[in-house]
């Protein structure tokens, strides 16, 4: 039985999935760049997970924002007009304010990370990550706590 499953080129079918982590693809070309792709790959996958930045992608832009330990929102998303205005509407809603946040698109997807100020219970947590899974071209959303 499968319970987790991990991809780097993720359909709109399985992204919407529970349980379906969706992964920056990191790739190498050259026999300089695998020698050594392994390790790089692993340690910023690791970093993706833990942090929610982004290196090297071939599919997402560089996005990098200092992990201080505040509960982090990432989302990945369609590169069209007021996202950014919905997904903080969403927080808006729930009077949670924006600690430090960063937005980067490459061609037609983007990348956007959010630290949060205030604690928020888990009620609160599946409810934001439900209310912007809901908006249209979001592909995920991921609570980094």
């Amino acid at each position: 039985i499968i319970t987790h499953y991990v991809m780097d080129f993720p359909n709109e079918n399985v992204i919407k999935m529970k349980n379906v982590t969706a992964t920056p693809h990191l790739g190498a070309s050259t026999s300089e760049s695998e020698e050594n792709c392994a390790v790089m790959a692993a340690r910023q996958l690791r970093e993706y997970l833990e942090t929610g930045n982004i290196r090297n992608s071939v599919n997402y832009p560089n996005v990098e924002l200092p992990y201080i330990g505040k509960k982090r929102i990432t989302i990945m998303h369609q590169n069209v007009p007021n996202m950014v205005g919905q997904i903080t509407g969403c927080l808006a809603e729930h009077h949670i304010n924006i600690a430090d946040m960063i937005n980067r698109s490459k061609h037609s997807w983007a990348y956007t990370m959010i630290d949060i100020d205030n604690g928020i219970d888990d009620i609160i947590k599946e409810n934001i990550v439900e209310n912007i899974s809901k908006i249209t071209g979001v592909v995920a959303v991921r609570m980094i706590v």
